[in-house]
């Protein structure tokens, strides 16, 4: 999205707002984004980072679940 000059944090945000518990979301970006990582822990999301082929990142965004 980014490369076609789309900004994604509205569709990430509208995303995870509607994660029930037990579900998750990819994040792939070009770059590790901290303040988006740090921004859904403080609202109680849990994630994994992983280093893929072509230097992307992958990041999962879950809730616990209950």
């Amino acid at each position: 999205m980014i490369q076609r000059g789309i900004e994604p944090l509205l569709q990430i945000r509208q995303r995870t707002d509607a994660l029930s518990a037990g579900k998750g979301l990819v994040v792939v970006a070009s770059f590790l984004s901290s303040l988006l990582i740090e921004k859904f822990r403080s609202e109680g999301f849990r994630s994994k980072i992983e280093r893929v082929a072509g230097a992307d990142w992958m990041v999962y965004f879950w809730r616990e679940g209950d």
